[in-house]
C-alpha cells in the first residue's frame, strides 16, 4: 500500500508542477469568463452602424418602414431604373434602397438592393415591420365589414397570455417552485462536463504510460513495485490531479459570478427579487427590464441549495467513478500499444460509447423516464452522463444508488481485468497487437 501512495505523490507533483497545469486551471475559466461576457455583450449591444435607406414607396402604405435602431428611412418621390441603383446609392452616400410595390397588400415580397450584404437582424426587421403595417391594415378592413360594434376592442380584450408553472411537491406535502428549462440545462451541462472531464483526463493516464513504456522507465519501476500497484496508484494520481484542478475552477467560477453580478446588476437583491410580486422597481432601480428580471426571479425561485449539494456530490461521485472506470481501460491500451497512433482501433469503441451517452443524455432532457435512458442511466459505461441528467428531473434513491453500486463495482473488476492486460502489456514491444492477442493475455496466469 504504501507503494501505491508513492507512486500516486509522484504522479500528482509531476503534474501538478507542469506549467500547462497552471496555465490551464487559472486562465480556462478567465477565457470562458471572458468569451462569456463578448457574447452577451454583442447580443445585448445596440447596432451601432448608422444607415440610411432610400424608400420608393409605391404601395397605400403611409410609411412602411419606422427607424430600426441606428438605421433611417428616407421616402423618395421619384421613380429609378434598377440598372441606375448602384449610380444613385454610391452618388447620394445610400446603404440600400428598397420599394415597396402597389400590390404588397396580396403580394408581401419587397426587393432591398444593396451593395454589401444586407445583415440578417435588419432583414428580419424589414420583414416584421411591413408584416405587422400589413396586418394593421386587413384587420382594420375585416372589423370595418363586420359591422360589430366595438369588435377591435373584444379583439384585443380576446388576447389572453398564458403562464405554465410548474410546482415539485415534495414527500412531506410541501410546494416549491420549479423550471424544466432551467432543470435541463443545469443536467447537461454537468453531463457533458463529464463527457470531456472522463475523456481528457483517462487519455493522460493512457499517454502517460505509452510515454514511460516507449522510455523503458517502465522496466525499472516494475522490478520494485507490482503492475496492478502501479497502474492504481497512476490512475488515483491522475484522478487527484483533476480533481483539483476542478475544485480551482469551482472556486474560480463563483467568484467570476460574483464579480458578473457587482458589475452588471450592482443593485439587485436576489433575495428580494426572489419573492417580489411587483418588477417595476426592480427594473428602476437596476437598469434591467421587466423580461429579464422574470428570467433572473424564476432562476432565484428554482434554485434550492439543499438539491444543489446533493447534485454537487453526485457530480463528484460519477466524476470520479467514471474517470476510474474509464482510466483503466484506457491505461490498459496504453500498455498493449507502443504508439498512440496504435491505439486508435482500441480507443475508438471507448470513444464512440462516450458520445452515445452525451447522445442519450440530450434525449434524457425531453422523456428522462424512457426505458432506453433509465437503462442507459444504471449501466455504467453511460451512467455517469446519463443519471447526471436525469437527476435534477427526479429519479428514486434506490435508483441513484444501484447505478452508483454497479459503477463501483464495474471499476473494480475492470481494473482487475486490465492489470492482467497491463501486466504483459508493458514489457512487450515492437509487436502490433490485435483483440486475439489481448485475450490471450487475460488468460494468462500470474
Amino acid at each position: 500500500m504504501n507503494k501505491i501512495f508513492i507512486i500516486i505523490s509522484r504522479e500528482f507533483s509531476t503534474r501538478v508542477r507542469k506549467k500547462t497545469f497552471l496555465v490551464v486551471t487559472i486562465f480556462v475559466p478567465i477565457l470562458f469568463a471572458l468569451f462569456y461576457a463578448f457574447l452577451m455583450w454583442m447580443l445585448l449591444r445596440d447596432d451601432t452602424q448608422k444607415r440610411t435607406i432610400a424608400v420608393i414607396n409605391e404601395s397605400s402604405l403611409e410609411t412602411p418602414f419606422q427607424k430600426i435602431n441606428n438605421t433611417t428611412f428616407q421616402y423618395i418621390d421619384h421613380d429609378i431604373p434598377e440598372s441606375d441603383y448602384a449610380e444613385f446609392l454610391k452618388k447620394n452616400d445610400y446603404y440600400a434602397i428598397t420599394r415597396v410595390p402597389a400590390n404588397v397588400m396580396t403580394h408581401a415580397e419587397i426587393p432591398v438592393f444593396s451593395t454589401s450584404q444586407v445583415p440578417m437582424e435588419l432583414k428580419n426587421e424589414l420583414a416584421a415591420q411591413l408584416r405587422q403595417n400589413i396586418e394593421s391594415i386587413k384587420r382594420a378592413e375585416v372589423i370595418a365589414k363586420s359591422q360589430v360594434p366595438n369588435l377591435e376592442q373584444e379583439l384585443d380584450a380576446a388576447k389572453t397570455p398564458v403562464l405554465v408553472r410548474t410546482l415539485l411537491v415534495t414527500d412531506k406535502g410541501d410546494t416549491k417552485e420549479g423550471s424544466s428549462e432551467i432543470t435541463s440545462i443545469i443536467g447537461l451541462v454537468a453531463g457533458m462536463i463529464i463527457y470531456f472531464f472522463v475523456f481528457m483526463y483517462a487519455s493522460q493516464v493512457m499517454k502517460g504510460v505509452i510515454e514511460e513504456k516507449t522510455n523503458r522507465i517502465i522496466e525499472v519501476l516494475v522490478s520494485s513495485v507490482k503492475p496492478f500497484q502501479f497502474l492504481l496508484g497512476k490512475i488515483i494520481g491522475v484522478a487527484a490531479v483533476g480533481l483539483v484542478q476542478f475544485l480551482i475552477w469551482i472556486v474560480l467560477g463563483g467568484i467570476i459570478m460574483i464579480a458578473f453580478q457587482a458589475l452588471f446588476m450592482p443593485n439587485l437583491d436576489l433575495e428580494a427579487l426572489k419573492n417580489a410580486s411587483d418588477l417595476t422597481m426592480f427594473a428602476q432601480s437596476s437598469e434591467i427590464n421587466t423580461e429579464q428580471l422574470a428570467v433572473i426571479q424564476n432562476l432565484a425561485k428554482t434554485i434550492d441549495p439543499a438539491f444543489i449539494m446533493k447534485f454537487l456530490a453526485a457530480f463528484l461521485f460519477y466524476f470520479i467513478g467514471g474517470y476510474l472506470l474509464y482510466a483503466s481501460l484506457f491505461a490498459a491500451i496504453g500498455a498493449a500499444v507502443d504508439n498512440e497512433t496504435d491505439s486508435q482501433q482500441f480507443m475508438t469503441p471507448l470513444s464512440i460509447i462516450l458520445v452515445v451517452a452525451l447522445y442519450i443524455g440530450v434525449a434524457a432532457m425531453k422523456s428522462p423516464e424512457s426505458p432506453m435512458v433509465f437503462w442507459s442511466s444504471l449501466i455504467p459505461f453511460t451512467s455517469p452522463v446519463v443519471m447526471l441528467v436525469r437527476i435534477p428531473f427526479g429519479v428514486p434513491a434506490w435508483e441513484i444508488a444501484t447505478s452508483m453500486g454497479l459503477l463501483v463495482a464495474s471499476f473494480l473488476f475492470f481494473t482487475w481485468l486490465s492489470g492482467k492486460i497491463y501486466r504483459v502489456g508493458i514489457l512487450m514491444y515492437g509487436k502490433k497487437v490485435t483483440w486475439k492477442e489481448l485475450y490471450k493475455w487475460l488468460k494468462y496466469k500470474a
